[in-house]
């Protein structure tokens, strides 16, 4: 997709993102296969194995809810991006878009939740007691699905699918949610990123990073050595892994938002600015929307019920293979039995009918030794 924008000092800047289109359909592909795959599998271990439920597993079920729902929405996008024309018409268009911006700042809030739960858990284990219910839990999910829908929905519906007409004919492709005008970033889209940076990124950044800065605080007393360095490590490779996604997936993408903002409404000015901004948000979109693919690995770390849950399917399955190969190998062992039990009966049954062969031929012998000892006697009782 070639095309031209002029600034306000009449200087024609060219630009070609054409790489976006090859860079989505192949990146938003292979979400859809992991992410479909794992959250599925996800899904099953919380309603099918997991006995015991706390708010973090409740946390956690949104969040696999969260990313089902736009995983299921990318076959739609990988059409638009390899055809490069949306014929599924305007509300489809409005609903994927408004279902990514739901996973991934539903997503933040609800690591988030996890974040501050485990560091109320931790710094404030007995104030924290009646705070940390199942009920505050699903009050808190049941506020974060209506934050992130009332951001979204508007985002997503209140815009019009743009399309790109030919000056010398009335039709041209469709584009879902591009192509958007100086003035669009200007006023609805400018108010948009304001309040989805500062209520889905920024405050949520914040508050994961102190809330992780404390718990490593609080694990550095003497007190908490005592609780075994088993624990503690624990702990802090759940720390790790929950601030490496949160960064990777995040960061990238919502600094960026805030850079094609200002280049796209021209508070930023310059061919080069516009060439830069164009490039990285194809690639930190494209990050962002991995979180769907790392969020089961939130869930194996954050949560020791999922962990077991998973080791006890391995062992069943482990054990089923090993009943499977045990009874193989007795079946297996008891044939070979069975022939060398069989060849040794052979060889009694032959050597019992050689033994009984001799004891005949015996028997004969003697009988026969007997009768020439008789007629000799009778020969030598005639002649006398």
């Amino acid at each position: 997709m070639m095309a031209n924008i002029t600034d306000n000092n009449a200087t024609n800047c060219t630009k070609n993102d054409d790489f976006k289109y090859t860079l989505y359909s192949s990146v938003f592909s292979l979400v859809f296969v992991v992410g479909l795959l794992t959250n599925m599998a996800a899904i099953y271990i919380f309603v099918c194995s997991l006995k015991l439920r706390n708010e973090t597993t409740t946390y956690m079920m949104n969040l696999v809810v969260s990313d089902l729902l736009f995983v299921l929405t990318l076959p739609f996008r990988i059409f638009y991006f390899i055809n490069r024309d949306w014929p599924f018409g305007s509300t489809l268009c409005k609903l994927s878009v408004s279902l990514f911006y739901t996973n991934m700042y539903g997503s933040i809030l609800f690591l988030t939740c996890i974040s501050v739960d485990r560091f109320l858990a931790i710094v404030y284990p007995l104030r924290s007691v009646t705070i940390r219910t199942k009920r505050n839990a699903k009050l808190a999910c049941l506020g974060i699905w209506a934050l992130v829908l009332s951001g979204s929905l508007p985002t997503g519906f209140l815009l019009e699918t743009t399309s790109l007409k030919n000056s010398n004919s009335s039709t041209g492709p469709n584009y879902c949610f591009e192509n958007f005008s100086k003035n669009q970033w200007k006023s609805e889209l400018s108010k948009a990123v304001v309040f989805i940076e500062t209520v889905g990124f920024l405050i949520p950044l914040l508050l994961n990073v102190a809330c992780s800065i404390m718990v490593l605080r609080t694990l550095r007393h003497p007190q908490a050595l005592s609780r075994g360095g088993n624990l503690k490590t624990k702990i802090l490779r759940m720390i790790v892994v929950h601030l490496l996604i949160f960064c990777f997936c995040f960061i990238p993408y919502n600094v960026n938002l805030v850079f094609y903002a200002m280049v796209r409404g021209k508070i930023l000015k310059g061919c080069y600015l516009e060439t830069i901004a164009r490039t990285i948000n194809p690639i930190t979109l494209c990050i962002a929307v991995t979180n769907c693919c790392f969020d089961p690995i939130v869930y194996y770390f954050t949560s020791e019920t999922f962990q077991n849950s998973i080791r006890r399917k391995s062992q069943f399955q482990a054990s089923g293979k090993f009943s499977k190969a045990l009874q193989s190998e007795n079946s297996s062992t008891l044939s070979q039995n069975l022939r060398t039990l069989k060849a040794k009966l052979q060889a009694s049954d032959k050597h019992l009918s050689l033994h009984h062969n001799l004891r005949e031929r015996s028997r004969q012998m003697v009988t026969q030794t007997s009768s020439l000892h008789d007629n000799i006697a009778r020969s030598m009782h005639v002649t006398r």
